[in-house]
């Protein structure tokens, strides 16, 4: 009997949570490439709560994909931060809600007492840096997948 693999996971929605900085990278690798209007992102400083909606390529189904011949999928997500003390942003501009902004990396430096700075990199310079009393981070798909626009996967580093 043959070992089980990556590709035979059965397919379900996400639902992963967050708790160190190897979890972290998790995520950061599944929503390489999300894509998200100016609009989909909610701070709220009371909660202590930052989160995106995003539309991410479904990079856990990439390989099974290509190997049978089938359309690449997104699927709509949410991404949420917990325990954010404060958020800042650098070359997002709030005002024009036209604009689609593209999740590349989510990155953890480690302060004292799990204490940190989450930082979002925004393709074109952008960025968002969360700091966050401990890192507790949730990647849920609240959405069926849908067949990607451009029928294409983005570059991906292996």
């Amino acid at each position: 009997m043959a070992d089980a693999t990556f590709e035979d996971g059965r397919e379900a929605p996400l639902n992963l949570g967050v708790e160190d900085a190897e979890d972290l990278k998790v995520v950061s690798t599944l929503t390489q490439d999300a894509v998200f209007p100016v609009t989909e992102m909610s701070w709220r400083p009371g909660e202590h709560r930052f989160a995106l909606l995003i539309n991410r390529f479904r990079w856990e189904d990439r390989a099974a994909a290509e190997r049978r011949g089938r359309p690449f999928e997104r699927v709509q997500s949410v991404l949420v931060f917990d325990n954010v003390l404060g958020v800042a942003s650098q070359g997002v501009d709030r005002a024009d809600k036209d604009v689609i902004l593209s999740l590349l990396a989510v990155d953890f430096e480690a302060a004292e007492d799990g204490a940190g700075q989450i930082l979002l990199t925004l393709a074109g310079d952008g960025a968002i840096r969360l700091a966050v009393e401990a890192l507790d981070v949730t990647l849920k798909d609240v959405t069926r997948p849908y067949l990607a626009p451009s029928k294409l996967a983005p570059h991906h580093p292996e």
